[in-house]
């Protein structure tokens, strides 16, 4: 008797629960339709477009200046179109894209897998210029741009790659397009780098360190020879060589500096070391639009 009551329960309740499963199925179908819908959106935006057009759009975005959208255009292009005729010319301008964009590691980035990939393209020396380029300014921000700052003052890590970098470019290409701005560069970088070590020679001097500040000197003295940096070297010499009481060696700096700068410090963009401004107008970068 009791199971019967219970199997008559159990049908009573089963047909608003079969209609309630119907109805949880239908909405549940609807909203993964509508959600693929959503989600292929944006393929759709692109279903039709040829590799041309995508390179035609994406070349206009950069000449606009448009970097997001020449980014994003390029990087379907190569994805859609890997093997077409676009898809090489593409992966070196994602990577000026990507400079512009002031998105230096993915410029650095884009430009190693194009040397990596292409090394004999007719333009992979634009890609070992680009290196240089990125890390000559990656250490300039926003408001450096506009308010004047010692540039031998910033840390020297991304000045030395750069200098490597333009190096490589004129080693393994000595008949570039681009090598007479990277030499040109490359002398700007070396008397930055001159600086930064009289800057730390000055550090050394007031923490009362002699013996690290002459050795900073003398360093200057036999690297970076015809820098507007070896005045200031000698004379810190001079200097530190005098407080630890190694007049013979003191003199000797005193002697080297009167010989070649009988008339004091030459008058250039470093003739005051200072913690403050001499200006930055070697560190502003040119454009590759050419």
């Amino acid at each position: 008797m009791h199971q019967h009551l219970r199997l008559k329960r159990m049908l009573q309740v089963s047909p608003p629960s079969r209609r309630a499963c119907l109805f949880l199925i239908v909405t549940v179908s609807f909203l993964l339709a509508c959600g693929c819908s959503t989600l292929s959106t944006p393929e759709d935006e692109y279903q039709d477009w040829t590799d041309e057009r995508f390179y035609n759009e994406a070349k206009e975005a950069l000449t606009n200046e448009n970097y997001d959208r020449a980014i994003k255009l390029y990087e379907n292009l190569e994805t859609r179109f890997p093997f077409g005729r676009y898809a090489i010319q593409a992966q070196l301008d994602i990577a000026f894209a990507y400079y512009k964009f002031n998105e230096p590691d993915a410029a650095l980035a884009a430009a190693d897998r194009f040397i990596k990939l292409h090394p004999r393209n007719p333009y992979v020396d634009y890609a070992y210029y680009l290196k240089g380029l990125i890390n000559y300014n990656r250490s300039i921000g926003f408001l450096e741009r506009f308010i004047p700052t010692d540039s031998s003052q910033r840390d020297p890590g991304a000045a030395l790659e750069a200098f490597k970098d333009f190096q490589l470019l004129i080693d393994k290409f000595p008949n570039s397009r681009y090598n007479s701005d990277a030499r040109q560069r490359m002398v700007s970088l070396r008397n930055n780098l001159a600086m930064n070590e009289i800057h730390v020679a000055r550090y050394y001097m007031k923490r009362r360190a002699y013996v690290a500040a002459a050795d900073r000197g003398v360093y200057v003295v036999e690297k970076f020879q015809q820098t507007p940096a070896v005045p200031f070297a000698l004379k810190i010499m001079e200097a530190a060589y005098k407080k630890m009481a190694m007049d013979d060696l003191a003199a000797d700096a005193a002697r080297v500096f009167e010989l070649n700068y009988a008339n004091g410090i030459p008058n250039t963009e470093f003739s005051e070391v200072r913690d403050t401004s001499i200006g930055e107008d070697v560190w502003d970068f040119i454009g590759l639009d050419d």
